[in-house]
């Protein structure tokens, strides 16, 4: 199966379905008659941009569509504890299990000045397009994170 139609019966699936982690989702893909392995699952969440949302009845994974920037801004912002940088580089901490989806977040931001972020469990390494503007970025993530 192409990554297309793949992607494709992923976002039919979580139109119609519940699936609170891609655990549930590679179970969901299965019923459906779709084998794939959890990384190219994982990498076809992350392309599709979907995030783990809070809903009625728990965490859910949804997609960008179904998700209200404000409230997924107002969750991420409770998720950072901190953040610090130096000369290069931004960390930000998060709650347990949480950095990955504060990353996720910063990742989708349009004309950011993040090159990128890598997640750990609870800390987040973001890396600044220039090192020269580390003050900026950090004033555009609190900025990005504020619920105004």
């Amino acid at each position: 199966m192409n990554k297309q139609v793949r992607q494709q019966k992923i976002r039919e699936i979580l139109h119609r379905r519940e699936a609170g982690n891609q655990h549930d989702l590679l179970r969901l893909l299965d019923e459906a008659g779709i084998k794939v392995a959890q990384a190219t699952l994982s990498r076809d969440c992350t392309e599709l941009g979907i995030m783990r949302s809070k809903g009625v009845h728990g965490y859910r994974l949804v997609l960008p569509e179904e998700n209200p920037g404000n409230i997924i801004k107002g969750l991420v912002e409770v998720e950072v504890l901190s953040i610090q940088a130096n000369e290069t580089a931004i960390i930000i901490k998060t709650l347990p299990g949480r950095a990955h989806g504060v990353g996720s977040f910063l990742d989708q931001l349009k004309n950011s000045p993040i090159l990128g972020t890598i997640a750990g469990d609870d800390t987040l390494l973001v890396i600044p397009a220039s090192v020269s503007q580390i003050s900026q970025v950090i004033s555009y993530i609190q900025d990005n994170l504020s619920k105004n």
